[in-house]
């Protein structure tokens, strides 16, 4: 499956979105103040954003929840039935641009959009290409039983089980290692 530069900026995006809510009461929200929601347009190149405010942070929040519903789709229509909610609900507009010195790559928010409106947009469109190449299952969540975190399986042949297999994979297979030491060793 080829995916523009743009797809995976968007793609990125809405797995950094998802993964910022908190995976239980204790935990900390990713985007706990207007600060944080900063930071995160920084650090993904969010163009055209202009001052940020509690009600666009009130917005991104309802729109993570609604990309972690397009990852726990149970099936293709589910997905698209959610995807097509939220592309229309952001006034989807398409225009082709090449800003900030990248190439020419198609924007999907209207000029002058919310943040929230033009992630859901952006991403909502890059989640709609997965669904339409009959790729959905490529959006998942980490298999590791004490993290949910959500990632886009960009693998050959569809086989990443992690988020990150530094961490989650690594952890996961010493501990099945320590496992059959401590059986053969009876």
């Amino acid at each position: 499956m080829l995916i523009t530069h743009d797809t995976r900026c968007a793609l990125d995006a809405v797995v950094d979105l998802v993964n910022t809510a908190p995976e239980d009461e204790s935990a900390p929200d990713g985007l706990a103040d207007v600060a944080a929601l900063e930071q995160f347009v920084q650090k993904h190149d969010i163009s055209e954003v202009g001052v940020l405010t509690e009600l666009d942070l009130s917005a991104v929040r309802r729109l993570r929840s609604r990309f972690a519903a397009i990852f726990a789709a149970p099936d293709a229509r589910t997905a698209a039935g959610l995807i097509n909610e939220l592309v229309a609900a952001a006034g989807t507009t398409p225009r082709l641009t090449d800003h900030d010195g990248y190439d020419w790559h198609i924007h999907y928010f209207a000029p002058g959009a919310s943040v929230a409106d033009h992630l859901a947009a952006d991403g909502g469109m890059a989640l709609a290409f997965f669904v339409v190449a009959g790729e959905r299952e490529r959006l998942r969540r980490c298999e590791a039983p004490d993290c949910r975190h959500a990632f886009v399986d960009l693998s050959r042949n569809r086989s990443r089980r992690y988020c990150d297999s530094r961490t989650c994979g690594n952890r996961l297979h010493v501990a099945a290692y320590r496992a059959r030491r401590k059986e053969a060793a009876g």
